[in-house]
């Protein structure tokens, strides 16, 4: 009788669209989220309640670390009416980002002089991914439908209410998108 109720169990589960699976084991914004910044500070995302933030990947060793200069540009543009950047390094591209938080933060600050808020390296794909980067992936899938983390400088959109609306992928670059960022921050 015990190997029925699972068969039964199993079966209503598979029938389940995957909204309602996830429905309660993932948060509703990313103000539920607490991460360790590039210093290893604890900060909950809920102290950016309010702002439009880009959530984005980065390494300083990738071809689309020139990146960090536009996004710079976009953040210090954008900054007084709402707009935060946070990046996070992560190593699972080619070993892009093999520094220390300290050494990544020298570079990023002496080479791009970038004032955004940085975070500890994490993982975005595999059994020991970020669980914000769990939930940004399963709420904006790429064009194709796919889940995980295609490459470095892959970029969530996110609204004042902490809702992703939008990835923006690897290749276009932060002056491409920089409309969605204007749009966003005038609501």
């Amino acid at each position: 009788m015990k190997n029925f109720y699972g068969i039964i169990l199993g079966a209503l589960i598979v029938s389940l669209p995957l909204s309602t699976l996830l429905a309660d084991t993932t948060p509703g914004t990313v103000y539920s989220f607490k991460e360790k910044d590039i210093d290893g500070k604890t900060v909950s995302l809920a102290k950016y309640k309010g702002k439009v933030l880009l959530i984005v990947n980065v390494a300083s060793k990738c071809g689309h670390t020139p990146q960090y200069a536009g996004l710079e540009k976009l953040y210090e543009k954008y900054k007084d009416k709402g707009f935060v950047i946070l990046g996070f390094p992560c190593n699972q591209f080619k070993e892009q980002e093999p520094g220390t938080d300290a050494d990544i933060k020298t570079f990023c600050t002496t080479k791009y002089n970038v004032t955004f808020p940085l975070f500890d390296k994490i993982e975005v794909n595999g059994e020991n991914s970020n669980p914000l980067y769990q939930f940004l992936k399963i709420a904006e899938p790429d064009p194709d439908g796919k889940f995980d983390i295609g490459w470095n400088f892959t970029k969530f959109l996110i609204d004042r209410q902490g809702h992703p609306v939008k990835r923006i992928m690897t290749k276009i670059e932060p002056e491409d998108f920089e409309a969605d960022i204007q749009a966003a921050v005038s609501k």
